[in-house]
């Protein structure tokens, strides 16, 4: 079957029949080809509607990276209904307000988290992955009968951030395919022009094994995975992030592509390979891909040394904007906070007016073309961050500072939501951040401002130390200034235990804040 549309779901059956017995997907359990991943999705889809789930409706996915999860994803999508991500690390306040806020009517759930569902909705259906699961699936029809779909269905995607509660970013499927899911080449800005294009696109390389390390709760996860389901590729998955794991895990399936979340991933496996180079046959990996957060140059740098002959790249996007650009990682590329890349298909940099910049001026990264619709149930948010500029055009704004350089190439600066104001001067966390991590004995960091009586804020980093080592205040003064301006130079140092972050591995700004604010005597 040939996809007609750019739904997802069609995307997905058309590679099941082009490449029906290849390997798809594999977890620590079992592993399944594209037909049969594709058999059971359909036998969970009947399930779902015998449940009176119908287009539209929301039905959530509670659970770590398993083969599961994914069935669950074609289900959901081949009926037309919406699914919703669950981060699995929320507490009871967090997941009462998901649930309400996302409207769900069903949920999937693993077992190691029903105790916590049902505390929190306890009339909600649910279905729990293990016996109960396998016999559903069992008991329902496995036909490809469906209602024909459409590029209007919505893809509903929960972002947690680093300042508030989650968001749910509804795209439709034929923007999210091209902003997120392979349809715009990030390197070439070639665009799929057909829903035939992504078989016709998997027809002429060779199948490649990807290893996404990151929660499928978090988008980038999702979206590698689906990009991988539409060309052939087979995608390996674990359930819980262990250095020594990932190694060997990519020894075993020889995984080709490995993709992590900046630093919080790269330090721990970066520190394992190191130490135990002639463990693993790792001559399979040829390419390492980051994003979402911040990839510091001291880490990109070790890779390289570890892996001279792997292509490194630094993607940047966004929930609610879709992949911005990319850059290729090489050594001495440090830069002002962020990556510096090249621009994406539709990305720019906008002033205040709403209006592109000129080279070597500061404005907000922005995207046109395949965005969003709104955010669920937030007008607010929706107004300020999707905007219509004067020349008319739609913009994503998520609201990330980024610079025009002279050779078209965009460099990134920082969240202007963390941004520090210090006696007036704007402080960006990431390039402070950056400069720290290349501290010998900086493990991880995240930089705040925290009030001071003359400067308003001041800069305080919150590190997390190198086993056996401590810091102090001067010696990271000492290697800060030679990276950034005296202003931005961290003026109070706490060192923590262990660096809080969310799942996806994002830096947790109120945490660190509070941390620092305690350490300073300082209420609030």
């Amino acid at each position: 079957m040939a996809a007609t549309t750019f739904n997802l779901a069609d995307l997905f059956e058309a590679a099941a029949d082009e490449w029906p017995d290849r390997d798809y997907i594999v977890d620590e359990r079992t592993r399944r080809t594209f037909a049969e991943m594709d058999r059971r999705a359909n036998q969970l889809a009947h399930h779902l509607q015998s449940q009176g789930i119908k287009p539209g409706d929301h039905v959530g996915i509670y659970a770590l990276n398993r083969v599961e999860w994914v069935e669950a994803l074609w289900a959901i999508f081949k009926i037309r209904a919406v699914w919703v991500n669950i981060n699995y690390r929320y507490v009871e306040d967090e997941l009462a307000y998901l649930f309400d806020n996302a409207d769900l009517t069903y949920l999937i759930v693993e077992p190691e988290y029903v105790d916590r569902a049902r505390s929190v909705a306890p009339q909600l259906p649910m279905l729990v992955i293990g016996d109960d699961y396998e016999k559903t699936l069992a008991s329902n029809s496995d036909a490809r009968d469906f209602a024909p779909r459409s590029d209007d269905d919505i893809y509903l995607l929960f972002t947690g951030g680093t300042t508030g509660m989650p968001k749910g970013v509804v795209w439709r499927h034929g923007d999210v395919v091209m902003a997120l899911g392979g349809g715009i080449d990030i390197m070439s800005g070639e665009k799929v022009t057909s829903p035939e294009g992504f078989v016709e696109k998997g027809r002429t390389g060779f199948p490649l094994v990807s290893y996404p390390l990151p929660p499928l709760m978090h988008g980038a996860s999702q979206w590698s995975v689906m990009a991988q389901s539409f060309v052939g590729n087979k995608v390996v998955l674990r359930g819980k992030f262990d250095p020594a794991d990932v190694w060997s895990t990519v020894e075993n399936e020889k995984a080709n592509l490995i993709m992590i979340t900046g630093d919080a991933m790269a330090r721990p496996l970066l520190d394992y390979v190191a130490t135990n180079t002639d463990k693993h046959d790792l001559s399979s990996l040829f390419a390492v891909s980051s994003s979402a957060v911040l990839f510091s140059q001291s880490c990109k740098e070790q890779f390289i040394d570890l892996f001279p002959n792997v292509v490194i790249t630094d993607a940047v996007g966004s929930s609610e904007g879709g992949a911005n650009g990319i850059t290729m990682v090489g050594k001495g590329m440090q830069s002002k906070g962020g990556p510096t890349i090249k621009a994406g298909r539709d990305s720019v940099v906008l002033g205040d007016d709403l209006l592109p910049v000129k080279p070597g001026e500061m404005g907000r990264l922005a995207r046109a073309g395949n965005i969003p619709l709104r955010y669920h149930k937030d007008p607010e948010k929706t107004a300020a961050t999707f905007v219509t500029a004067p020349d008319g055009r739609r913009y994503a704004i998520p609201g990330d500072f980024a610079r025009l350089e002279e050779d078209g190439t965009i460099t990134l600066i920082g969240r202007g939501s963390v941004c520090i104001n210090s006696g007036g001067e704007k402080i960006f966390p990431e390039e402070v951040e950056n400069a720290l991590k290349a501290h010998p004995e900086v493990f991880d960091a995240v930089v705040v401002g925290i009030p001071d009586d003359r400067w308003g804020e001041r800069v305080a980093a919150v590190v997390q130390a190198r086993p056996g080592t401590t810091p102090t205040l001067e010696s990271v003064q000492e290697h800060c200034r030679a990276h950034v301006a005296g202003y931005k130079v961290p003026r109070q140092l706490t060192l923590v235990d262990q660096m809080v972050r969310s799942p996806a591995g994002k830096s947790d700004y109120r945490w660190a804040k509070q941390q620092a604010m305690i350490d300073a005597g300082i209420e609030g």
